[in-house]
C-alpha cells in the first residue's frame, strides 16, 4: 500500500466528523484514483447510503452479494431501488459447483446443524463473492454503524484494509439507527417493509427473525446461535473476530 494511499486515508479520516455523508462519499471518490464499490444488503442503512449516491450522482459501483437465500421483499426492493436512481446494482453470486458441494454436504438447511456448517454457508455464499467484487478496488463502502453493535464500536470509521489493500469507508460509521431512519423517512428513500414487522437487521430469510421490545438489533441474525458476537464472515477473519483494520488516523475517530 503506497504513502500516497496512505495520505489519502488519513486526510479522509481527519475530516470525516466535519462533513456530512454525502460530503464524505464525494471526498472518497476525489481522493481515491480507482474503482470504489459499495457493497450493500438492501438494510436501511445501506438504502441511504444508495440515496446519497444516486441523488449525487458518486461514481461508485453498488454491487450485492446475492446469496440465493435472501427475503422475496429485499428482492422487490432491489428493483423499486434500480428503478427509483436509475442505477444497476451488481449481483455477485456463489460459484455453482461450491453451492452444489456445499448442499450436497450439509443438505439445503444445514447451517442449523452447527457454528461450522453455518460458517461454511456463509463463506460459500457470502465471503468468496465478496472477494471477487473487491478484486482490483480502491476502496470499500459499508453500511457499518459504530451503535448497531458493542461488537462493531471498536472498529473505525476510515481504516486501511491491508489484506485487501483498500480503504474500508463507512459514511454513516456515527450515526444512530433513529437518525438514518428520520433520514430515510424525510427523504422518502425506499425501505424494506419487514422493518416495520421488527425485523432490524435483515439478512438471508431462513437465518433472519423478528426481534422483541428490548433486544439488540441484531438479535434476530443466527438466533439459535449462543455466542453474543455473531457476524456472517465479511469483516471477521479466519477465527471469527471482528477485523480491527489499521486506523488511517493515529487520532482515532471512536474512542
Amino acid at each position: 500500500m503506497s504513502t500516497e494511499f496512505q495520505a489519502a486515508a488519513a486526510h479522509l479520516a481527519a475530516e470525516f466528523l466535519a462533513q456530512n455523508p454525502t460530503e464524505r462519499l464525494k471526498a472518497l471518490r476525489a481522493q481515491v484514483p480507482g474503482r470504489v464499490v459499495f457493497t450493500t444488503s438492501l438494510g436501511l442503512e445501506d438504502q441511504v447510503i444508495t440515496h446519497l449516491i444516486g441523488e449525487a450522482r458518486i461514481d461508485i459501483d453498488i454491487v450485492t452479494l446475492d446469496t440465493g437465500r435472501m427475503f422475496p421483499e429485499t428482492y422487490t426492493l432491489w428493483r423499486d431501488t434500480e428503478d427509483r436512481y436509475g442505477v444497476s446494482i451488481r449481483p455477485y453470486y456463489g460459484k455453482g459447483d461450491a453451492l452444489e458441494a456445499l448442499v450436497a454436504k450439509q443438505g439445503i438447511d444445514g447451517f442449523y446443524n452447527s457454528l461450522e456448517s453455518r460458517h461454511a454457508c456463509c463463506e460459500v455464499r457470502k465471503v468468496e463473492p465478496l472477494g471477487r467484487a473487491l478484486a482490483g478496488a480502491s476502496a470499500w463502502v459499508t453500511g457499518l454503524r459504530a451503535d448497531a453493535s458493542q461488537n462493531r464500536a471498536g472498529m473505525e470509521a476510515v481504516a486501511l484494509d491491508t489484506a485487501r489493500g483498500l480503504i474500508k469507508f463507512s459514511p454513516l460509521f456515527d450515526w444512530t439507527r433513529e437518525r438514518i431512519a428520520d433520514f430515510a423517512a424525510r427523504e422518502n428513500v425506499p425501505v424494506s417493509p419487514l422493518h416495520a414487522k421488527g425485523f432490524l437487521s435483515i439478512g438471508c430469510a431462513p437465518c433472519t427473525r423478528a426481534i422483541a421490545p428490548g433486544e439488540p438489533e441484531r438479535a434476530g441474525r443466527w438466533w439459535w446461535e449462543q455466542e453474543d458476537a455473531k457476524e456472517c464472515g465479511l469483516h471477521v477473519d479466519a477465527d471469527g473476530r471482528l477485523i480491527r483494520a489499521k486506523a488511517a488516523n493515529p487520532e482515532t475517530l471512536h474512542k
